[in-house]
């Protein structure tokens, strides 16, 4: 094992080299997406503008104070719009296009599992390796009535498959270990009781990611927000995404709120969720990343396009393949490696999409992407439902919004 880690060590010390965007460190594509008529690319306008009542429906009923939707279809954004406001605490203010949201767990997506595809095909490690390999005291699986132990593989944290339980409260993890720092959170994971022997069941649990964000780091030497910032955000252009905006004026001032705190100041630009926020401190691998609608566009047309767009390859096309389709011997869970494609938590798909290659994800402040390769179609629905007061809800509105797109496709 010693031996192992002096080889990752090594590793690390290339990473920052090796795994740049081919011709320059800073490869940034210049222009955004491009904006058409749904007609343009075989969408019924009429058909697809009845989500603004569906949206606003929504907003009326206080199930959300506003959102962005887009949509993209053949790599191009065939509809887009805000709704209601941004803020309605301590002031009202509208809702814009280019507003930046806290995507919540929609990061485990857009930030983590990118990052990790993007090391897949760098070499960094297989699907089969232990994450004990990666993590020195990963406990395996112990069957309670033989005593096996079963090691967790990368596969089964990305598939949300390991055994490791959904959550667990940054209290109990200061408790158990006395500080609320990255360190004190990995080795309580590391070390907690695994519920289920790994592939056999479906657990969607924060834990898995925050797993793969420190195997990312121990592999690569780089903080998860600094990797994805650089060979995923920067190489697609994704201008106004980020882990920390706070760092950032130019994006934060473009945030939307979330919760309101009991000192009656709002969360804004600073990720919701606790242990990301008070454990990771905002590198995170469940949660952490900011971003607007015409970024996560972007991302969407990329991964309909073999992981290309405007010239930049953020990943191969067969690592794109395999990171969106649900792996053999896995068909019983309906997750693909970070992705959801049919899973008990895949209802924002909608009912016409593709019922088995969609593939999306949701975020708990409200955010949702679903991207349909068969259709060349997503929709990215950015909510913050979690404003002023964790109380409202999206949960059939993104179907009902996803089922009208669908059915916008004529062509």
């Amino acid at each position: 094992m010693k031996k192992l880690f002096r080889v990752v060590a090594v590793v690390a010390a290339v990473f920052a080299i090796s795994c740049a965007p081919q011709g320059s460190s800073t490869a940034v594509a210049q222009s955004g997406i491009e904006r058409v008529k749904p007609a343009e690319v075989g969408m019924d306008e009429a058909r697809l503008a009845k989500v603004d009542d569906i949206i606003n429906a929504s907003i009326a009923n206080k199930e959300i104070p506003g959102a962005v939707l887009s949509v993209v279809r053949d790599g191009k954004i065939a509809y887009m719009k805000a709704y209601g406001n941004k803020s309605v605490y301590p002031e009202v203010v509208p809702m814009t296009e280019d507003v930046v949201f806290d995507l919540a767990s929609c990061s485990k997506v857009v930030g983590t599992a990118m990052s990790m595809a993007h090391l897949l095909e760098n070499g960094g490690y297989r699907l089969t390796d232990r994450v004990d390999m990666y993590i020195p005291g990963f406990q395996p699986y112990v069957d309670p009535k033989t005593g096996e132990k079963i090691n967790i593989r990368m596969i089964d944290v990305l598939t949300h498959s390991s055994g490791l339980p959904s959550y667990v409260s940054p209290e109990v993890v200061i408790k158990a270990k006395g500080k609320d720092d990255p360190d004190s959170l990995m080795s309580y994971i590391a070390t907690m009781k695994r519920i289920y022997k790994p592939t056999t069941e479906f657990e969607y649990s924060c834990l898995n990611f925050i797993t793969l964000q420190n195997v990312l780091q121990n592999i690569t030497g780089m903080t998860l927000a600094d990797y994805a910032q650089k060979n995923i955000f920067d190489v697609l252009g994704m201008k106004h995404t980020t882990y920390m905006p706070k760092n950032k004026p130019e994006i934060m001032k473009l945030v939307a709120p979330t919760e309101k705190k009991p000192d009656g100041e709002c969360f804004l630009g600073e990720v919701h969720d606790p242990l990301a926020r008070v454990m990771n401190h905002g590198n995170s691998g469940n949660a952490g990343v900011f971003s607007n609608a015409e970024d996560l566009s972007i991302l969407a047309a990329a991964l309909m396009n073999g992981g290309e767009f405007n010239g930049k390859q953020v990943l191969g096309k067969l690592t794109v393949e395999t990171m969106t389709t649900v792996p053999a011997g896995f068909e019983h869970l309906g997750r693909s490696l970070g992705w959801d494609n049919y899973s008990p938590y895949a209802s924002n798909n909608g009912n016409l999409f593709h019922p088995t290659k969609t593939f999306g994800h949701t975020g708990y402040t409200g955010t949702s992407i679903i991207v349909d390769p068969v259709s060349k179609t997503a929709v990215i629905l950015l909510a913050h439902r979690v404003h002023p007061a964790d109380k409202g809800s999206v949960v059939r509105l993104r179907a009902l919004v996803a089922n009208v797109v669908a059915g916008a496709v004529v062509e």
